[in-house]
């Protein structure tokens, strides 16, 4: 099922599974104002009823970054450019606080702000096309903080540094190297790759991924030690339906169902 949010962004659906298409090819999917500001409501929208969330670009790139052309309208007083920096900073912050496992698909360019989307997801997918690139310095600019941070705990400072200073291009084989990619595979077999990869993650449990994205969180937040918060979500899961799922399955030797404690969107009561 596909459902058009505007002619920009394109969200389908595969049972638990979401994708968000970025549906601009002919400016290699650049994002625009009206784009930024409504991916924080259509993430909400979402994120109570799919369990996987995969982001592509349409066409040949995944997204060339914000959309210069309308820089001059943007940026024409103090006022505008900080309200506009807002709008990027919130959708990427968003994207980062998902709830669920978010996997960006990447061909061709990812550049700029399209490679700060990529880095608010967890994990990377790309084809031998992929060319990463975070451009700020071309133009004078600098990277914001959160985003820095995602690059930084992604790569590591040396590459970060590299990165920033010099806004040189990536390509696959690179960005694979540095932990910018997590896979890299022939353009005619990425699709496949990330929809097995996909529904590997369905067959695992929900809250297991839920709450292991808030213990990373956490830790990428800069705390090192256990406590009273994070032995209760280690402890809570003992409890869970899930735990009781698996732990069954593993006694009568068979693939846990992880559906009888997690009914599939569209059946029992409705998130909308």
């Amino acid at each position: 099922m596909t459902e058009p949010l505007d002619d920009t962004l394109l969200l389908q659906r595969r049972g638990a599974i979401a994708e968000l298409v970025l549906n601009r090819p002919h400016k290699r999917n650049a994002f625009t104002q009206a784009m930024w500001a409504a991916l924080p409501g259509l993430l909400a929208g979402i994120a109570k009823d799919c369990r996987v969330l995969v982001v592509r670009g349409a066409g040949d790139a995944f997204a060339s970054g914000a959309d210069i052309s309308e820089f001059e309208e943007v940026y024409a007083t103090p006022e505008r450019g900080e309200a506009y920096s807002r709008q990027i900073a919130a959708a990427l912050d968003a994207l980062a606080a998902f709830p669920h496992p978010t996997l960006a698909m990447v061909r061709g360019a990812c550049v700029g702000g399209g490679c700060g989307l990529a880095l608010a997801c967890d994990l990377r997918f790309a084809d031998e096309s992929a060319r990463f690139a975070i451009t700020p310095a071309k133009m004078g600019l600098i990277y914001p903080f959160n985003d820095t941070k995602r690059l930084v705990d992604t790569v590591g400072a040396p590459m970060a540094r590299d990165m920033l200073y010099s806004a040189r291009t990536l390509d696959a084989a690179e960005a694979l190297a540095c932990g910018l990619a997590n896979r890299v595979t022939a353009p005619a077999s990425l699709e496949r790759l990330v929809n097995e990869y996909v529904d590997q993650l369905l067959d695992m449990s929900p809250h297991s991924a839920e709450f292991t994205k808030q213990m990373i969180a956490r830790v990428l937040a800069g705390q090192d030690t256990d406590d009273d918060s994070t032995k209760a979500l280690f402890a809570g899961a003992f409890t869970h339906a899930d735990f009781n799922e698996g732990y069954r399955a593993f006694l009568d030797k068979r693939k846990p169902d992880f559906t009888q404690a997690n009914p599939a969107p569209g059946t029992g009561t409705t998130n909308q």
